[in-house]
């Protein structure tokens, strides 16, 4: 089985380069980040004349998170719990009934900037919610990957210039931490797993020349619980996607699990 998750940066501008990745890398589930697409209006009949189910938690101009899928999905739940008053669309999850189920959660975690302030004060409190909600799944014992741009570079190694981000919400030592606790609970950093090399990156900056100087930065992740991280066979990042045509500022990330 082969996840994947992309952030888009709009389903609408970038519906023909997903539609080129998806005929190239065919994943069977795909978690999409900034759809920035109300419901309704997401061309879910694109994706569905390719073979995919389509789940969307949508808001409009704005975040939204989707997922794809090749095989059947059940217990579809959008949003994250913790805050019922959190209107953001940040997070979606669902069980793939494949042989063995997998519960994917597609998450959008906030940025944060500028820091300190507000909105630092929501992606630390969302940050505590999500770590909620993977003990809440490592308690049950599910097999769960948690999978999306988490807004968040995790060390030194994961940015070309780390110098340039030391006051940026994504590198703050809280912010680092709060990953950090994530992964202490017993997940598994998939593509950190396969390549600890640097020079691993996901995401370039659109300004000052970024992608033609490899100027970037490993923002997007694929956590795996440890009945995952025992299906792990192979995991990578498809860097070729942000010299496209009209590309996203992210490429996919994507992990392949045992049957």
């Amino acid at each position: 089985m082969k996840l994947a998750t992309f952030n888009i940066n709009g389903i609408k501008a970038r519906i023909e380069a997903l539609q080129a990745w998806l005929a190239d890398a065919a994943p069977d589930v795909v978690c999409l980040q900034e759809i920035k697409s109300m419901d309704e209006a997401f061309p879910r009949e694109v994706f569905e004349g390719l073979g995919y189910r389509v789940e969307t938690h949508g808001q409009k101009s704005f975040n939204g998170v989707a997922i794809l899928s090749k095989l059947p999905l059940s217990d579809v739940r959008r949003g994250l719990p913790g805050d019922p008053g959190d209107e953001q669309a940040r997070w979606i999850e669902a069980v793939v009934d494949a042989g063995r189920p997998v519960r994917v959660c597609g998450l959008y975690l906030p940025n944060g900037n500028p820091a300190p302030g507000p909105k630092y004060d929501y992606k630390l409190a969302w940050m505590a919610r999500m770590e909620a909600r993977v003990r809440e799944l490592l308690a049950a014992e599910e097999t769960f990957v948690c999978l999306g741009d988490y807004n968040v570079i995790p060390q030194p190694v994961d940015a070309a210039k780390p110098e340039a981000w030391v006051t940026d919400a994504l590198f703050l030592p809280e912010s680092r931490a709060a990953f950090r606790r994530m992964a202490h609970l017993g997940l598994t950093d998939a593509v950190r797993v396969r390549d600890p090399s640097a020079g691993v990156y996901t995401f370039w900056d659109y300004q000052a020349g970024a992608w033609e100087r490899n100027n970037g930065i490993r923002i997007d992740h694929v956590l795996c619980s440890p009945q995952a991280a025992d299906r792990l066979e192979e995991a990578g990042v498809d860097k070729a996607v942000r010299g496209g045509d009209k590309p996203s500022d992210h490429v996919p990330v994507w992990v392949r699990l045992a049957a």
